[in-house]
């Protein structure tokens, strides 16, 4: 049946993303660890910014087939994202319309379109301190750095106790700008002004405050 075979590739397609998001997280498990203390259970492991963690290579999978490249995810990006973008053309400020959309980019590693479509969602609601956590993700994938660490400050203005704002920044400042005592400041701050974190939260940043006190005395 046409539809039975369209509903087959289209659930095919899914299975392909699904599985080259669990395969990065293997491969890449020495990337930056750039996430969200309360999302889910554990943040994304994704490589630090560069053109090859931009542009991958299909990868072969265990059945013999190959797992989507970065232009075929944008492709599939753009087939889900259309229906909102027609949407949008009458509807042009609808911040919640442009979110979506930034996170059907986002979540298929296309970081600049995603950065984008937050700008404008910014631009209407710009004390969503969440949009700018994202926001300053795919700018750090996207390779600015400056430019992620000023949506997080920006994000701080509005909720100076933001958990994810501040462990971003120092993940940000210690990978990205190589500043240990910055990253410190701010999981200092992340402690300080958070004492309802979990004992596994707390113990994630504190290891990783470990981690930067070792490398100073070596």
């Amino acid at each position: 049946m046409p539809n039975e075979a369209v509903e087959q590739e289209t659930d095919r397609s899914v299975w392909l993303v699904k599985q080259v998001y669990a395969m990065a997280g293997l491969c890449l498990i020495v990337g930056l660890a750039i996430g969200y203390l309360f999302r889910g259970s554990q943040s994304p492991v994704l490589p630090a910014p560069s053109e090859s963690s931009s542009q991958p290579a299909a990868i072969p999978n265990a059945m013999g087939g190959r797992m989507p490249t970065i232009e075929q995810m944008k492709q599939m990006a753009d087939k889900k994202a259309a229906p909102l973008l027609e949407k949008l053309k009458s509807d042009r400020y609808n911040s919640d319309l442009l979110i979506e959309v930034g996170k059907i980019y986002n979540s298929t590693h296309q970081f600049k379109e995603a950065a984008g479509y937050y700008d404008k969602a910014l631009q209407v609601t710009p004390n969503n301190v969440a949009i700018h956590t994202e926001m300053a993700s795919c700018l750090y994938y996207s390779g600015d750095v400056d430019g992620a660490i000023s949506q997080l400050q920006q994000s701080l203005r509005y909720d100076p106790k933001d958990a994810n704002s501040l462990f971003n920044l120092g993940m940000v400042k210690w990978q990205g700008k190589k500043d240990g005592k910055g990253a410190l400041a701010a999981w200092q701050l992340l402690l300080k002004s958070n004492p309802q974190l979990s004992a596994d939260r707390k113990a994630t940043v504190e290891k990783l405050m470990a981690d930067i006190q070792m490398g100073n005395k070596n």
